[in-house]
């Protein structure tokens, strides 16, 4: 009888993309597989057994496939945080930096109401530049971030310290070594 899978079995690695040297952790495998994708969204829920969210926050593009799943799981609401110029209406937005420049990321102004209780979710967690804004917005319209759920983690590049330091919760289904 087979061994039972773990996620990181359901994740192809590419080399050399998007540049030489990098070790792409490609989580579309994950998510094309249904016992894959399945065990993604319970194991990362599992951490929050229990809790009450009222919205579930994924980060533009993949944080929304993982998000959606998990706020239907949670019978909460889904709110996307999206790249500047990409949702209509009244929006704010936070600047953060990327390893080769900057960038911004919006959500609609109206998404989260004060004492809302959030989990953050997206597919990897590298420099954390992302899910820091996000909180931050979040924050910014008084919502709670109770926990950052993520299935990759790559700690070398240091965006788990990065967000403990802030003071949230991290949880990552798996962790590769290198960039």
């Amino acid at each position: 009888m087979p061994e039972p899978k773990d996620v990181k079995d359901y994740i192809r690695t590419i080399v050399d993309f998007p540049h030489e040297g990098i070790l792409f952790r490609d989580v579309t495998t994950l998510f094309a597989d249904p016992r894959g994708f399945r065990l993604a969204i319970d194991q990362l829920l599992n951490p929050y057994a229990g809790l009450r969210f009222d919205k579930v926050v994924g980060l533009e593009a993949r944080g929304f496939i993982l998000g959606g799943a998990v706020a239907h799981q949670l019978s909460a609401g889904f709110v996307p945080i999206r790249k500047k110029g990409k949702l209509p209406g009244a929006v704010i937005s936070e600047e953060y930096t990327l390893e080769y420049g900057e960038a911004v990321v919006e959500v609609h102004d109206d998404a989260i109401a004060p004492g809302e209780r959030i989990l953050l979710v997206d597919d990897l967690l590298a420099t954390g530049g992302t899910a820091e804004a996000g909180i931050r917005l979040v924050e910014r319209l008084g919502g709670e971030i109770i926990g950052c759920a993520f299935i990759v983690d790559l700690p070398e590049l240091g965006g788990r310290a990065g967000l403990e330091a802030m003071g949230m919760e991290v949880h990552a289904l798996c962790a590769y070594a290198g960039l």
